[in-house]
């Protein structure tokens, strides 16, 4: 057992003992004998100046995951009956049998029965304070008209992680966590837009680089938003997703993009309920939170002719304050803006939109798109030859991955016009086109 948890299985022990009937102080903590504790809860602690208060309740968090029998342990240590010690509090999990701590735990430990010390404690579970802002740590939920300090202590799984190995993993795409991590090995020069749409996205880059400095050290916290809202429309495959992926990549932030097939539900409340936890897990980590095909979660609301449409409409309003608070970049994508509520697009930050490439566009999209060491068969210039064809970036990503294909399969180390032309019409049969051969 490390220091930091021989302390904290003391200090139970101690109040036990002492069966809360003096008024006593919660033994001295100095500042050097954290260095003792040995695990990365340490640095932590000392990192973020927190003081005894907030440096116990981390143990007391703590303690059931990296010693399960600590608390059982120590309280059975000091009671010579049966039975429990109700002023400890604590509560016994689903699938583990040891005792987990509650909020009355930590009041019990750090201000035994002193009441004005009780309240003082009570406020490290405050909206406030540091643990609530940065989501380390909160009390569960409880039953309306129980106690709230009779909620469980939750410590978030990041920063369990955290506070033992040193390091925090990204999280697991889940029912719990609805968005998966975006990357792209491209980069800004193989995207294709035109001078105005790319001038939008640097100022979007240098929002990400320079707003904190703004807000921080510019001293600007007070009057500005410190989050930012962009509206992305345009048909598919203009580059949306990718513009997304290399503004997280050229300023070192990680890009969610949220599965909403598993963030809307049917049953009332659940949409809100699993956005709320979306964003929570979001908060103070610098992410960019990318909603693709957003109309399904973000469209207009209706006149209410029943149960469904209030409900419909009070998500969208739940959704129109929750992005509004949310503290760095969200980026709505959107096939149509015409589809987006009102609501949202005054409260945009940005409107962006993709059109579809025009014929220069779409050369320099082959061109790019074509392997760089293959050539073409009798050395036809197929990029210039192919560029009338009206079809967007992700259309051209498409049909050269079949004429390649196509090479490899004929054992050729050439693309034919021929396999090009094809995969047009595949893929222009796919969207509904109409095919013309204009070569």
């Amino acid at each position: 057992m490390f220091a930091g948890l021989r302390f904290l299985e003391e200090l139970i022990r101690f109040r036990i003992s002492k069966n809360s009937s003096e008024n006593i102080n919660l033994p001295d903590i100095e500042i050097d004998s954290l260095n003792k504790w040995c695990y990365p809860v340490t640095d932590y602690v000392c990192k973020n100046n927190l003081d005894t208060h907030d440096a116990t309740l981390l143990l007391i968090a703590l303690a059931s995951h990296i010693h399960p029998d600590l608390f059982d342990t120590a309280i059975q240590s000091q009671l010579s009956g049966s039975g429990d010690f109700p002023k400890l509090g604590g509560v016994r999990g689903k699938n583990f049998r040891g005792f987990l701590p509650t909020g009355e735990t930590a009041l019990f430990l750090l201000a035994g029965d002193n009441i004005t010390k009780r309240i003082q404690v009570q406020q490290l579970f405050g909206s406030d304070h540091f643990f609530s802002k940065n989501k380390i740590l909160w009390l569960e939920d409880v039953p309306a008209g129980e106690p709230v300090m009779s909620g469980k202590i939750i410590l978030s799984p990041e920063y369990v992680e955290l506070f033992t190995t040193g390091k925090a993993t990204r999280p697991h795409f889940n029912s719990s966590f609805p968005a998966r991590l975006i990357q792209t090995q491209l980069e800004w020069d193989d995207l294709v837009l035109g001078e105005e749409v790319m001038q939008h996205i640097k100022e979007l880059e240098q929002w990400l680089r320079y707003n904190n400095t703004l807000l921080k050290d510019w001293g600007m916290g007070n009057r500005l938003k410190k989050g930012y809202r962009v509206l992305f429309h345009g048909p598919p495959g203009t580059g949306k997703t990718l513009t997304a992926s290399l503004l997280g990549k050229y300023t070192g932030r990680d890009v969610y993009k949220i599965d909403l097939s598993m963030v809307v539900s049917k049953y009332i409340g659940e949409t809100e309920k699993n956005l709320e936890n979306l964003f929570a897990k979001a908060e103070t980590k610098n992410w960019i939170l990318f909603f693709d095909e957003a109309d399904a979660l973000f469209g207009k609301r209706t006149g209410v002719r029943d149960a469904h449409d209030k409900y419909a409409n009070q998500e969208v309003s739940y959704l129109l304050q929750r992005v509004e608070d949310f503290d760095g970049l969200v980026i709505l994508a959107s096939n149509m803006k015409n589809n987006i509520d009102d609501a949202f697009i005054r409260r945009f930050s940005a409107i962006i939109r993709f059109p579809l490439p025009d014929e220069t566009d779409r050369a320099s999209i082959w061109e790019k798109a074509f392997p760089s060491k293959i050539g073409f068969k009798n050395d036809l210039n197929v990029p210039q030859l192919v560029k009338r064809y009206e079809l967007t970036g992700g259309n051209i990503i498409n049909i050269v991955h079949y004429a390649c294909l196509k090479a490899i399969e004929k054992e050729e180390t050439v693309i034919s016009l021929e396999d090009v032309v094809k995969g047009i019409k595949r893929e222009m049969h796919k969207e509904g086109k109409q095919f013309a051969n204009i070569l």
